[in-house]
């Protein structure tokens, strides 16, 4: 490696590492946000949070990736321009592109990275990241017993006091009711005062009352069902120190098993992504094979010459579905000897004796009776064809459906496919962007390039989120939709490279005003001609 590209690479890592630091941050900060109802008031441990924000972060890297490309690129080469380091290095006879080379080569590692992550880390990190974010929704909020108002939390309790003081433990009038025996508010407990403490790694809750009453409802009804319900019992306890434990496991974070969420497409990665999509075409072909089958069943008796032909591709797919189906019998059964019947000699029956069959019924044997004039006759046939037209009409219409999802969940499939892929290839197209940009700004720092960068990176999460909408709902091919974002930016960092290398000062005022200037001096002349014809 020459000194030259030691001396680019070594000003390009450090911004690099800075900006994918601040970029994972804003954007793990911004979609926190969008859970914070969800995650505070859950009396959550720092483990759980720490897990939670890492396998966020890791989430956020294929967004995280192309920007910090983008903005570190844009500073290294607006502060080479800035201090004409780039002037000497083309004083040298080193051209544009040759600078961009070590940078380049370190950009196709970062893709080559950005794709593993993609595809293996991402998966992983948003099936434990979702799951975890679900078992904490379900989760309960933690014991919060607040001064005036019934606290509902512990299930079949109620809770309510009148002040707690500051170290949180000290409580002053204390009421309980107690509904484990669903009959209501039968069992209350009131004290002057109390304690409330948690024991067992807080998975009891241990309340010691001072000062009180117990009071209690009860029926003189039996178990057996005797007695008179309409005899109640009254029992009123006072105490003057007693001890009430409740269980708090139904505060605690259960973890759901994560394969109710591993078929979710974010979850997948793309060997498990084509899988799916095999699977889908698969019950999309079986659904097409049974419209085509429906005409022996409904259509037997007319149209038997007007048969619409089957595709080719489903004449394949049925048959490597019958001899897969007749591979599983072969598998599965054995060969049965065939079955044979011996007629006993009391019988009287010859073993030749042929068994009568009726025969067909030809056109001319059927009279004039049974004929379409005969309404009595022939009014159950067209009942039972109206019926059996609006059953296929049906069924057709349900397989139709089905197969209209199937093909929706084929193209999300297939969307995250290219998705995986798209956003590892955009971070070659934002330094296309960021490299001969910077070059030509010739500004360093954090001002212009991070307005530079913000905007660009508007730019490919705008049309990456339109062309996979549009994608989704058949408006443009799937490959044009997922690759539209990157075929712009690649278009958009050629025209900046090539006039990087002519040293366009697309963003000198000066430039501007010359280019001004020359239409002005274009019109006074055309001007000038059109009035000495007239």
């Amino acid at each position: 490696m020459k000194k030259i590209d030691k001396l680019i690479l070594s000003s390009f890592l450090g911004p690099f590492v800075l900006t994918f630091l601040v970029v994972v941050f804003i954007l793990l900060l911004q979609n926190m946000l969008k859970y914070f109802d969800d995650i505070i008031g859950k009396d959550l441990g720092w483990d759980v949070i720490g897990t939670l924000l890492f396998y966020f972060a890791v989430s956020m890297t294929p967004l995280a990736l192309p920007l910090a490309v983008l903005l570190s690129s844009l500073i290294t080469y607006g502060n080479l321009g800035e201090h004409f380091e780039l002037t000497a290095v083309k004083s040298l006879g080193i051209s544009m592109v040759r600078s961009l080379a070590p940078i380049f080569v370190f950009t196709l590692l970062i893709t080559y990275v950005a794709y593993l992550a993609n595809n293996y880390m991402v998966p992983k990190a948003a099936l434990e990241t979702y799951s975890l974010l679900y078992d904490i929704k379900q989760k309960k909020p933690g014991l919060d017993l607040r001064e005036g108002a019934f606290y509902s939390g512990i299930p079949d309790i109620s809770i309510k006091v009148s002040k707690k003081y500051p170290d949180g433990i000290t409580l002053k009038d204390v009421i309980i009711y107690d509904h484990r025996g669903r009959n209501g508010n039968k069992q209350v407990t009131i004290a002057d005062s109390g304690r409330m403490l948690t024991i067992f790694n807080e998975r009891y809750l241990k309340l010691e009352l001072f000062r009180g009453y117990n009071y209690e409802e009860g029926s003189s009804q039996d178990m057996s069902g005797g007695g008179n319900p309409s005899d109640e019992t009254f029992s009123k306890t006072k105490f003057d120190k007693t001890e009430i434990v409740f269980d708090l496991s139904s505060f605690g974070l259960n973890r759901t098993d994560k394969k109710w969420f591993a078929s979710n497409r974010i979850m997948r990665n793309m060997a498990e992504l084509q899988l799916d999509m095999d699977s889908v075409n698969k019950e999309i072909k079986g659904q097409q094979l049974g419209i085509y089958n429906m005409q022996a069943s409904f259509f037997n008796f007319h149209f038997k010459k007007d048969s619409v032909v089957m595709p080719k591709e489903l004449k394949a797919f049925k048959r490597s579905k019958d001899s897969l189906n007749n591979a599983r019998r072969k598998d599965t059964t054995k060969a049965a000897p065939p079955l044979r019947y011996e007629l006993p000699p009391s019988a009287g029956l010859s073993a030749t004796r042929k068994i009568s069959v009726p025969q067909t019924i030809r056109p001319r044997d059927i009279k004039m009776s049974d004929s379409l004039f005969n309404w009595e006759t022939n009014g159950m046939i067209i009942t039972s064809a109206i019926n059996r037209a609006r059953m296929a009409k049906s069924q057709i219409q349900n397989l139709n459906t089905n197969i209209e999802s199937y093909r929706y969940e084929y193209r999300v499939f297939e969307i995250q496919w290219h998705k995986i892929i798209a956003n590892s290839i955009a971070c070659i197209a934002m330094f296309l962007i960021g490299a001969p940009l910077g070059a030509i700004i010739k500004k360093g720092g954090l001002g212009v390039p991070v307005l530079a960068s913000i905007l660009f990176f508007i730019i490919f999460y705008i049309l990456s989120l339109m062309g996979e909408k549009w994608a989704r709902s058949e408006a443009l091919p799937i490959l044009v939709g997922m690759w539209m974002s990157n075929a712009i930016l690649f278009a958009i960092g050629l025209l900046f490279l090539r006039q990087a290398r002519a040293d366009a000062r697309l963003f000198d005022a000066d430039f501007y005003n010359v280019m001004i200037d020359k239409l002005r001096q274009r019109f006074k002349l055309a001007f000038k001609l059109k009035s000495k014809t007239a």
